[in-house]
């Protein structure tokens, strides 16, 4: 029964939105409420000689961006909760689609003066692919923003999604006044002086009290009750099944950096949001409350704490108990290890955690044996699906600055690809390396890392490429006679799978249309 309740308490989620929506504050007011840490950092602040507390490369301190997925664990109201905060900007955009594999469920954020943007519709994407129940926070409610009924409306017709208010404004920008929670019946006051913890709320029964016109001013308060009885006659109740099954998404409004409606949204999404659901593998459903230990490893970093050279494998837990120090399988490998140095995580810092349950979200110290979309289990050798490579954007040459530092940048690059940060394709012919990203700010990435984390200089340059394309063929001799034709623009992954370099789109259709017996791939997954 323990083992039930462990399970039922646990809460793993992302946040999403397009770069500047305000994910990584909110991400902090979220931490500032379950107590994981006592003051928020201020991420472009000239004043205060502190960062956001989830953005801690040294990268990510200079642009004011998240570039890497951190994750936090905190407990609120006696609910574990593990918060994954995803990179917004689009060149990071893979490592954010890996971590959704991860959670149960996501809260999206979007900005009230722009909308919704392109970022924010690719991530709704990738949540409808996999229909994860989504929580909709438009934040930066204390400026002045677009009307809340356009907002809602774009919002279904961009991220083709229902939704259901379950809090409303009273104004915005200059005139904000507070907002109206619908779905506890109360009334919380906005004072912008105040980033206060223990926000009052105004308990309010009835619509129709007249403390309401007291509080808010008789104008504020009749157009409230027009709104609020235009919503209940426009959406349909608010439905937990719809909401679990990815089809409605409650919407919640605020002003995460004056800490503004974000106890309404946590309090909200404790009740609703779903605990660990079952997953797939190759040989079956498992289900979380399953009495053996399987998971799957969805990132990869390396030199979390420049002091000491680790690699740290993110293992999500899907079924039964991890134990630290006890061996499992590595169902890729059909070895077994060991890992005594598990941690749980709070951003960069650490802990060691003796046991986690179904949910909850483990570091592993790794020497490299793991990569991402690694099951760890039990003994079972189902290794569990969805975590594909895509096709990359963009693509360019490795060329090395310093051959006195020709292993450093082999070990440094290699590291750097099995994290996810990009994909390394390597020539057959002439062994040359070609990095894929899904856009430029991923190259300054990893040339700013590989000199500043393992001692080597590289220059990218243009390479004439449209697409990588990982082949097979159900005949092998087929494969090999196109592998011998095509010599010249066949390469390898990191992983040693087969990649067709087509450098335009017209050569590329040329190419299948004669190879009918090959199988041409956008992903790896295939």
């Amino acid at each position: 029964m323990a083992f039930d309740q462990e399970i039922d308490k646990r809460r793993t989620f992302g946040i999403i939105s397009h770069p500047d929506a305000g994910k990584t504050t909110l991400t902090e007011k979220l931490l500032l409420f379950g107590g994981a840490i006592q003051t928020a950092g201020a991420v472009k602040s000239n004043k205060i000689k502190m960062h956001a507390r989830s953005d801690w490369m040294e990268i990510e301190k200079q642009r004011g961006i998240s570039v890497a997925t951190s994750v936090m664990g905190f407990n609120y109201r006696d609910v574990k909760i593990n918060l994954l905060d995803t990179p917004g900007h689009k060149d990071f955009a893979e490592d954010t689609y890996r971590t959704l594999t991860a959670v149960d469920s996501v809260v999206m954020v979007i900005d009230c003066v722009k909308g919704v943007e392109e970022q924010t519709e690719r991530l709704m994407e990738v949540c409808r692919m996999r229909d994860t129940p989504v929580i909709c926070f438009i934040n930066k409610l204390d400026r002045e923003g677009q009307d809340p009924y356009d907002l809602l409306d774009e919002v279904e017709e961009k991220l083709n999604i229902k939704v259901r208010p379950l809090s409303w404004p009273i104004n915005m920008g200059k005139t904000f006044k507070g907002v109206y929670s619908l779905y506890e019946k109360n009334l919380v006051l906005f004072q912008s002086s105040k980033q206060r913890l223990d926000d009052e709320t105004i308990k309010i029964e009835d619509i129709n009290d007249p403390r309401l016109d007291e509080l808010v001013g008789e104008n504020d308060a009749a157009q409230l009750r027009e709104d609020v009885e235009l919503i209940e006659s426009v959406y349909p109740d608010f439905s937990m099944e719809d909401y679990a099954a990815g089809k409605v998404a409650p919407v919640f409004f605020g002003s995460a950096v004056n800490n503004f409606g974000v106890r309404e949204l946590l309090d909200c999404f404790i009740d609703i949001a779903p605990s660990p659901k079952p997953r797939e593998t190759e040989l079956r459903e498992v289900e979380p409350n399953e009495s053996k230990f399987s998971g799957f490893i969805f990132k990869i970093h390396a030199n979390m704490d420049p002091k000491h050279r680790n690699r740290i494998a993110f293992l999500r837990v899907c079924s039964g108990k991890f134990e630290r120090g006890k061996g499992y399988l590595h169902v890729r490998n059909n070895k077994k290890f060991k890992f005594s140095n598990a941690t749980a995580f709070m951003a960069q810092e650490k802990e060691i955690v003796d046991e986690a349950y179904p949910g909850d979200i483990v570091g592993l110290y790794d020497t490299g044996n793991l990569k991402i979309g690694d099951t760890l289990s039990e003994g079972e050798k189902g290794m569990y699906k969805g975590i594909p490579s895509f096709s990359p954007e963009m693509f360019k040459e490795v060329v090395n600055k310093d051959a006195m530092k020709t292993k450093q940048l082999e070990k440094g690059i290699n590291q750097l690809m099995e994290e996810g940060v990009a994909q390394l394709f390597t020539f057959e012919m002439g062994a040359r390396k070609v990095v894929g990203t899904v856009g430029a700010l991923q190259f300054e990435v990893i040339q700013h890392r590989l000199k500043h984390e393992y001692g080597a200089s590289v220059d990218f340059m243009p390479i004439n490429l449209f697409k990588a394309c990982w082949i097979s063929s159900d005949d092998d001799a087929k494969l090999n006679e196109f592998v011998k034709s095509k010599y010249r623009h066949i390469a390898k992954d990191k992983d040693g799978k087969l990649v067709f370099m087509a450098e335009t789109r017209a050569w590329l259709r040329m190419v299948e249309d004669n190879f009918p017996d090959i199988q041409f791939h956008s992903t790896s997954e295939f």
